[in-house]
């Protein structure tokens, strides 16, 4: 089993082959991470608009895939130790939303992508993919109202993804302090990857 680090606001890419397990740690607890996958070739990777469509759902559950912008399961959702409140409504963070929110300059999530994709020398130049929001509450109230609340994952809190296919997997820590969507400032995650579909306990 391999670790690796995610510091608070900044985010890291794993390699996996298909089988593999992906556990995305809360590691203090209270902290929103924003999930992305990529085939190895950077053109396609996974679509939350695709993934609710084949699921019929609005946020994921365990035992069902996301699938890609071309309609293949990419990743599985097989455990989920936190609260089970995840989101796939709400865009990664990105510099016009800091600019509009009066804090040019500040880090994103859109940023954090393209920065660790940059260190696996993984070509990818679209429009930021929406990603999985691991963590982050964001319920649909009446009249389809969203409400943007505060994490409750606890310290240790992990969602363990299965790889369908050989793709690189890239986390963010979310470094959003403006909106309080993460509890008592930001705090860093954890990617434990178990090769071959071991058990990542």
């Amino acid at each position: 089993m391999s670790r690796t680090e995610v510091p608070p606001g900044t985010a890291k890419a794993v390699r996996v082959t298909a089988g593999d397990l992906v556990r995305v740690i809360d590691v203090d607890g209270g902290q929103v991470g924003d999930v992305f996958a990529f085939t190895g070739s950077g053109n396609e990777h996974h679509s939350a608009a695709h993934t609710r469509a084949a699921n019929d759902r609005l946020f994921p559950a365990v035992g069902e895939s996301f699938v890609t912008d071309r309609r293949r399961p990419i990743l599985t959702l097989v455990e989920d130790t936190s609260p089970g409140e995840h989101d796939m409504l709400i865009p990664a963070c990105d510099p016009a939303r800091y600019a509009a929110l009066g804090a040019p300059g500040h880090r994103s999530c859109a940023t954090n992508l393209l920065e660790a994709l940059q260190e696996t020398g993984l070509g990818f130049t679209g429009p930021t993919p929406q990603p999985i929001n691991v963590f982050m509450r964001i319920p649909v109230g009446e009249a389809g109202r969203l409400s943007w609340l505060t994490a409750s994952s606890r310290p240790g809190d992990a969602v363990t993804l299965r790889a369908e296919m050989d793709c690189v997997v890239v986390v963010s820590a979310c470094p959003q302090d403006l909106v309080r969507i993460s509890d008592a400032g930001l705090s860093p995650l954890a990617i434990e990857i178990v090769h071959n579909g071991g058990n990542p306990s």
